[in-house]
């Protein structure tokens, strides 16, 4: 398998080829060096209590041994599912690499801390957004919105924009990584990695 692993990956080196998130940090790395459209988009899948799915786009703002994470408001659809089901899959999808990563595992909330250091490099107008956003629910037309960001935007005309309470960070704690490359012919390598307590065992599967 090492040799193998070797052939495909060339000088990256072999502990962290054997290591699934080091190996996603280096294709994450060269994603965002080398696609046209934004590496850092990934399809969150849900699921609520009663099994029925959903899926949408989110942005990767952060990738460690300790998880993926993303933001959002805390009182969308996506965290209403998380509250009952703490349970989902990320899926990146590289086309001009020819790679994809999934990544499942439970989800928990990031640390108050870091919530308010991201939200803190956000561009203001993002900050104004976080405060006029009614997530998924109904608004009578565009102008309600710029309403509401301007509103915000009085309200706190001077100084920093504070987080709000109902917006942070959630973190995918993975159990399973897998990684796909597109090879002729359908002939793709697929590899997945699952947590065995400090560890990971991998496995090649058939494409």
């Amino acid at each position: 398998m090492t040799q193998r692993l070797r052939k495909l990956y060339g000088s990256l080196d072999i502990v962290s080829i054997m290591d699934p998130i080091a190996l996603f940090l280096e294709w994450f790395a060269e994603a965002r060096a080398r696609e046209t459209s934004d590496a850092t988009a990934v399809a969150l899948a849900t699921a609520d209590a009663t099994g029925r799915p959903a899926v949408r786009m989110v942005l990767l703002k952060q990738a460690d041994a300790r998880g993926f994470v993303f933001y959002t408001n805390l009182e969308s659809p996506k965290v209403a599912d998380l509250r009952v089901n703490p349970q989902a899959e990320l899926c990146f999808h590289w086309p001009v690499m020819e790679r994809q990563v999934r990544i499942s595992g439970r989800v928990e909330p990031v640390s108050e801390a870091e919530a308010d250091a991201y939200f803190a490099t956000r561009p203001r107008l993002s900050q104004l957004g976080a405060w006029a956003s009614k997530q998924s629910r109904p608004m009578a037309g565009r102008f309600e919105l710029e309403q509401a960001v301007a509103k915000a935007g009085l309200r706190f005309a001077v100084g920093t924009v504070p987080r709000p309470r109902h917006w942070s960070g959630l973190r995918v704690v993975p159990r399973t990584l897998e990684f796909w490359h597109q090879r002729p012919f359908r002939h793709h390598d697929r590899q997945r990695f699952t947590r065995e307590g400090e560890g990971w065992r991998h496995e090649w599967l058939f494409p």
